[in-house]
């Protein structure tokens, strides 16, 4: 009998797969951090023996959120300008206070808030873009979190770099520093068609194909910015891309509000993501990205929570039935965006857009062991009658119980492992006490 790290036995295993299959009396063995087995708890026993045996007998067991959007540091601006249309939040409120305040402490500290408020929730892989990604690493390596790091490329000079060839010089330079690692992965990570430029687009299109590197960028967010780009550019901002060939599998376009039936089947036909943040789009009035018809014309669509600045949170399991109720509203179709699609959305289609569904974004045999364990014992989730429509309709973050990062475990019955929380929000209250005044 083979000894393994431990086997984990909860009341149902969702594992996320094209059958949409829940099992119950099933367990999986992890060793090495590796999913070495999936059986009936009978089948597990007879071949293994754990060292560590868990036990969740309320609970889901689902693969760990991959949050394929975010800005992870902008917690510390949580609550900070709210109410607002996107460009006047971002160019008299959010720009200016970044200036101001954003440096390593703020990077440090925010990030922290931010990765314990992902954790606590079920999240255990992100897709992060903002300034000083080293710390943003660092960071989140220290948590024992998996994240892909954006290099941030913008027009303008701020407290990170001075001029496109900068931003992307140190951007690799993280890149490099980060290649050894099991945890962080590297996208480069252009803010939007209206704040990047011609020629930093094309040298990313050409490095990207190059290093077959992810490009994670904003775009068609909301009508001022097509607008905006067809009076500037004479041409909708996809059009625009699509000249610097930007429109592949390696694109990870962000927000995507406003499109045109010819820009879907395209971004279709390219193998384009899409990443959909639902709750950040209603807060700033921005559009609704066409979920179903993007879903029907076979595009790969993940879910985001955008930064906290403007959700105001990184919660994805309210996300993703945001995301599912909106898409019924808007389509009229109330089989639009399921339980099960938007789970999967929520997962494994994260991990797909960020090029990482053969290590996580599912719970199979030879993948890395990124769970989340949620107790639907609650009274908001019982009686149980189907588990995945009881997550995504009832449950909310607070029942997320359990957390794994390849195999390791990062939350423990509530409690975080690998991140102290008072100290965090000892100076996270430090910091935006300094920012009130």
């Amino acid at each position: 009998m083979k000894t393994v790290d431990k086997v984990i036995c909860p009341k149902w295993l969702i594992p996320v797969d094209s059958n949409e299959s829940v099992f119950e009396g099933h367990a999986i063995a992890v060793d090495n951090g590796q999913i070495l087995a999936i059986d009936t708890l009978a089948g597990i026993q007879s071949q293994y023996h754990a060292s560590e045996f868990v036990e969740l007998p309320n609970h889901a067991l689902i693969p760990g959120f991959v949050n394929a959007h975010t800005h992870g540091a902008m917690t510390l601006l949580r609550g900070y300008a709210d109410d607002l249309p996107l460009m006047e939040w971002l160019t008299d409120y959010i720009w200016p206070a970044e200036q101001k305040w954003v440096g390593d402490e703020f990077m440090e500290v925010g990030s922290d808030l931010a990765l314990a408020e992902m954790i606590r929730g079920g999240t255990t892989c992100f897709n992060d873009m903002y300034f000083f990604p080293d710390i943003v690493a660092r960071r989140a390596e220290q948590a024992k979190m998996r994240a892909m790091v954006g290099m941030i490329v913008i027009d303008f000079p701020t407290i990170w770099a001075e001029n496109s060839d900068e931003y992307i010089s140190k951007g690799l330079a993280v890149r490099d520093s980060m290649r050894h690692s099991t945890l962080i992965n590297t996208a480069f990570a252009p803010h939007a068609p209206y704040t990047v430029s011609d020629d930093p687009l094309q040298r990313i299109a050409t490095l990207s194909g190059e290093l077959e590197c992810p490009v994670h960028i904003h775009v068609h967010e909301t009508a001022h910015e097509v607008d905006e780009s067809v009076a500037r550019y004479g041409m909708r901002p996809i059009e625009r891309l699509d000249q610097f060939n930007l429109l592949n599998s390696n694109l990870i376009a962000v927000h995507m509000t406003q499109l045109l039936p010819a820009e879907i089947k395209v971004i279709a036909e390219r193998g384009v993501n899409v990443v959909h943040c639902p709750e950040s789009n209603l807060k700033l009035a921005s559009g609704f990205c066409p979920i179903e018809k993007l879903l029907k014309a076979g595009v790969n669509v993940a879910i985001g929570t955008d930064g906290a600045s403007s959700n105001n949170d990184l919660d994805m399991v309210g996300e993703l039935r945001t995301a599912s109720l909106l898409s019924k509203g808007v389509s009229g179709d109330p089989s639009s965006f399921n339980a099960h699609k938007s789970l999967e959305a929520a997962t494994l289609c994260g991990a797909k857009a960020l090029g990482l569904d053969h290590i996580t974004g599912s719970i199979e045999i030879g993948k890395m062991a990124d769970l989340t364990a949620i107790d639907l014992s609650d009274c908001a989730t019982q009686p149980v009658y189907h588990p995945v429509s009881q997550i995504v309709y009832s449950s909310t973050r607070d029942q997320v119980s359990d957390v794994w990062v390849a195999g390791k475990r990062l939350l423990d019955n509530q409690n975080l492992t690998t991140i102290d929380k008072e100290k965090t929000l000892t100076l996270a209250k430090e910091l935006g006490d300094k920012i009130k005044r």
